[in-house]
């Protein structure tokens, strides 16, 4: 019974096992969004138009960059 016991718990972990390395990983299919990079007008550095701060049309890297844009 004992010997049953064990083929058993060593079927369902070895069914668990080969269940969970054939599961492809969560993020394999989902790709990040794409985001528009922008230069800052001052010193050209370039990054994510989120991050950028907006002054009219102009974008910027930081506010010191937009009030030396400005002046």
């Amino acid at each position: 019974m004992r010997f049953l016991l064990l083929l058993a718990l060593f079927g369902v972990l070895w069914w668990v096992w080969t269940k969970r390395a054939a599961a492809p990983p969560p993020s394999a299919g989902r790709e990040p969004p794409v985001e528009k990079m922008v230069a800052c007008a001052h010193c050209g550095l370039l990054m994510p138009e989120s991050d950028s701060l907006a002054d009219g049309e102009r974008r910027y890297c930081s506010e010191a960059h937009r009030r030396a844009g400005a002046a």
